[in-house]
């Protein structure tokens, strides 16, 4: 235990006020979330923030479990985009209620899923579904990144 006590008076002091002062400014540095576009998703992509309008929503799964564990599972496929193109957003459970045709949503922290070769918006549970205001925007439907087909190749090295 001797052998450490001089290790441990080489570290600097801190008081609280010092470390008061600088939560606060980490506090103020805190960044405004970064908006993208439709056309600027790629695959394995996320942490995105985009505001899209929902052009369709098509309920895929609905189903509920029985017993007291389970839980009621609902899918759905919605078409979503903006005025640079649209794309699939799989809505889960809750965020179906959310993805109604014609409203606009924020979608923070989502992510580029691929399903056979295309991709696919989502929103995990890290992330949030939001209803806002009606966008000013028209969307671009003859845009759809969901019908570009990918393929994973391996490079060697």
């Amino acid at each position: 235990m001797t052998d450490l006590h001089p290790l441990l008076s080489s570290f600097p002091k801190f008081h609280y006020s010092q470390l008061r002062a600088s939560w606060k400014m980490a506090e103020q540095i805190k960044q405004q979330p970064a908006f993208v576009k439709i056309n600027e998703l790629r695959p394995g992509t996320f942490g995105l923030n985009l505001t899209v309008k929902v052009v369709s929503s098509k309920a895929i799964v609905t189903r509920g479990r029985n017993g007291t564990q389970g839980r009621n599972m609902r899918l759905a496929e919605c078409l979503v985009g903006d005025e640079t193109g649209i794309v699939v957003f799989t809505a889960r459970n809750d965020q179906v209620d959310a993805m109604k045709e014609g409203s606009t949503v924020i979608l923070r922290n989502a992510k580029i899923d691929m399903y056979k070769g295309s991709m696919r918006l989502a929103v995990d549970k890290w992330g949030r579904v939001e209803v806002t205001e009606p966008a000013a925007f028209s969307v671009k439907e003859d845009n759809n990144l969901s019908l570009i087909e990918f393929e994973l190749i391996t490079v060697e090295e």
